[in-house]
C-alpha cells in the first residue's frame, strides 16, 4: 500500500493514453425500441422524456434523455429516514433552478432491499410495484426521477423482466386492472445524480462558493453503473469514458479537485445482503477498503456519492473505526448535498448534515461556511417547532 506525506500526493496509474474508440455496435439490446414496440402490440404504454431534456451518452454510447423539469420524484426510504437532507438538497436545487417538479405523497417503497437481502418476494409483486409508481407519476404528469440507486437498478432490472417475459406482464396487467390504473413505463429510468450531472453547468453559474481549495474523492454507487451497466453515463472527457461521469463532471465543474484513489471500484460495503446479515463486515470493509486508503492515497476533505446505502455506509461506519484509533475521519455526503452547498444552502436547515456522523465542521470552515452561526439559525427554528409556533420549517423560512 502506498503512503503519501505531508508532500507528497498519491498518483495512481494513469489511464490508458490511446484514442477510445467505439467500433462496434453495443454489445446489449436497446431497451427503448423493445419498449415501443411493446406499446405498438397494445401490451403498454410508455411515458415519453418531457422536453426539454439533456441528451448524455452512455457506456457503450447511447444516448439517454435527462429531463429539465416536470420530474416526479421517487424518494428512497432510506435517506428519508436516516439522511433527510439528502432529499432536501434535490428539491432545494431544482427550487433554486426554477424548475417545476412534484414531491408525491402516494408514491410506495420499491422494495427492493427486501427483494435482494432476502429474495423473500417475487416477480410478480415487485413488477407490480414498480408500474404503479411509474402508473402514478404519469397520472400526476410528471416524469419520474429516482433518488435511491438500489431503487434505480432494480427498476431497470425489472424492465428487462417485462420486456422478455409475457407471462410476467400479465400478471402485472391483472394487477394493474384491479387498481384501474393504466399500465405504463417510462422512456428512460433516470437517476437523479444523472440529472445533476446534466445540470451541473447552470448550477456552477449559481455558485457562490470558491471550492478551488477543496479536494473531493468519489464513490460510484454500485447500483447505479454494476446493474444493467449500459445505462449508467458515461463522457469521453472524464476518466476517458472508463468510469461513470456522474458526480466527477459536477466537482470538475464547480472548480473543485477530484483526487483518484486505488480502491474506487470497490463496493462502500453496504452490498445487496450482508448489511443485513453481516453488518460488522460491512463496517470494517467500509472503512478498511475505502475510507483508510482514501485517506492514504488522497487525504480529501469530503467523499462524495450518490446512493442511499453508500452515504449511510461510509459515513455511518467511520465511528467504531475512529474508537480503535484507524486512519478514517472524512466526511461524506451527497453530490446533491454538495452542490446545494456550492449555491448557498443552509447546511443544517437544508443539507441537514447534523444527521452525519463524522465531524463536518472543518470541511464547512474550508468552504467558508460560517457553521456557528449556521448552527445558531438552526436552534432558533427548532425552537419554534418545540414551542408549537410552526409545525415545520417551510422552504419559504429555509430560503430567508
Amino acid at each position: 500500500m502506498q503512503q503519501t506525506s505531508a508532500d507528497k500526493v498519491f498518483n495512481p496509474p494513469t489511464l490508458s493514453s490511446r484514442e477510445f474508440k467505439r467500433d462496434n455496435p453495443p454489445p446489449t439490446e436497446d431497451y427503448r425500441e423493445q419498449l415501443f414496440e411493446l406499446e405498438k402490440a397494445g401490451e403498454l404504454e410508455v411515458q415519453r422524456v418531457p422536453e426539454p431534456y439533456v441528451e448524455l451518452e452512455t457506456k457503450y454510447g447511447r444516448i439517454k434523455k435527462i429531463p429539465y423539469q416536470m420530474t416526479w420524484h421517487h424518494k428512497s426510504c432510506g435517506q428519508c429516514g436516516h439522511i433527510p437532507g439528502y432529499s432536501t438538497a434535490i428539491f432545494w436545487l431544482n427550487r433554486k433552478l426554477g424548475f417545476d417538479y412534484h414531491d408525491p405523497r402516494d408514491q410506495t417503497s420499491c422494495t427492493a432491499w427486501n427483494y435482494y437481502a432476502s429474495s423473500t418476494s417475487n416477480s410478480a409483486a415487485q413488477a407490480g410495484i414498480a408500474v404503479r409508481n411509474f402508473s402514478q407519476a404519469k397520472i400526476d404528469g410528471y416524469f419520474p426521477v429516482i433518488h435511491c440507486g438500489t431503487s434505480y437498478g432494480h427498476y431497470k432490472e425489472t424492465r428487462e423482466q417485462l420486456i422478455h417475459y409475457p407471462v410476467l406482464r400479465r400478471q402485472v396487467r391483472k394487477i394493474m386492472d384491479r387498481l384501474k390504473m393504466p399500465f405504463v413505463f417510462p422512456e428512460e429510468i433516470v437517476h437523479y445524480s444523472e440529472w445533476v450531472h446534466a445540470m451541473r453547468d447552470r448550477i456552477a453559474e449559481m455558485q457562490v462558493l470558491d471550492l478551488s481549495n477543496i479536494t473531493v474523492t468519489v464513490h460510484p454507487a454500485c447500483h447505479y453503473h454494476k446493474l444493467v451497466v449500459e445505462d449508467a453515463v458515461y463522457d469521453r472527457d472524464l476518466f476517458d469514458g472508463q468510469r461513470t461521469a456522474v458526480i466527477s463532471g459536477l466537482v470538475e465543474a464547480l472548480g473543485a479537485r477530484v483526487g483518484d484513489y486505488s480502491t474506487w471500484h470497490d463496493c462502500c460495503g453496504f452490498g445487496f445482503r450482508h448489511i443485513l446479515v453481516s453488518r460488522d463486515f460491512s463496517r470494517s470493509f467500509a472503512t478498511t477498503r475505502k475510507i483508510e486508503r482514501m485517506k492514504e492515497e488522497v487525504n480529501p476533505d469530503v467523499t462524495l456519492t450518490h446512493d442511499t446505502g453508500c452515504v449511510t455506509t461510509l459515513d455511518k461506519s467511520q465511528f467504531a473505526a475512529q474508537a480503535h484509533k484507524r486512519n478514517v475521519g472524512i466526511p461524506v455526503m451527497s453530490d446533491a448535498q454538495f452542490a446545494a452547498l456550492a449555491m448557498g444552502a443552509h447546511p443544517y436547515i437544508v443539507c441537514q448534515l447534523h444527521w452525519h456522523g463524522v465531524d463536518m465542521k472543518p470541511l464547512l470552515e474550508k468552504m467558508g461556511i460560517d457553521h456557528k452561526k449556521a448552527w445558531a439559525e438552526f436552534e432558533v427554528q427548532a425552537e419554534r417547532i418545540k414551542a408549537g409556533e410552526i409545525e415545520y420549517i417551510s422552504w419559504e423560512e429555509a430560503d430567508a
